[in-house]
């Protein structure tokens, strides 16, 4: 029901910008989350924003490095990424909850993207 895109290769340092769409339904009805899975972890929850994007959460490992934001006419949710480390090398997915707020918790999700890889390497 998402479609994630714009992951990639990237140099450590370096930026990208994620991209969820829908379609077929409103993306702006429901709290978006980005959560990313990376070889041999379990997946874990990266950034959210609310309904409205008057709220945004972060993970305390991409706080001040990482932006969500939304775009209504767009029917889009973004994720940008910045000072990007091999750390940060995962498959990325968009995900939502039937109903409910802006949370990082993957359990508490119901729908999700096929999601999009990004690797950080020199």
């Amino acid at each position: 029901q998402f479609v994630e895109s714009g992951g990639g290769l990237v140099q450590p340092g370096g930026s990208l910008t994620l991209s969820c769409a829908a379609s077929g339904f409103t993306l702006g009805q429901y709290a978006i989350g980005w959560f990313r899975q990376a070889p041999g972890k379990e997946r874990e929850g990266v950034s959210c924003i609310s309904t409205s994007g008057g709220i945004t959460k972060y993970s305390d490992a991409v706080e001040g490095r990482f932006t969500i934001s939304r775009d209504s006419a767009k029917n889009t949710v973004y994720l940008h990424m910045n000072s990007l480390t091999p750390e940060d090398t995962a498959v990325y997915y968009c995900a939502a909850p039937k109903v409910g707020r802006c949370v990082l918790d993957a359990d508490g999700m119901d729908y999700w993207g096929q999601g999009t890889l990004v690797t950080v390497s020199s």
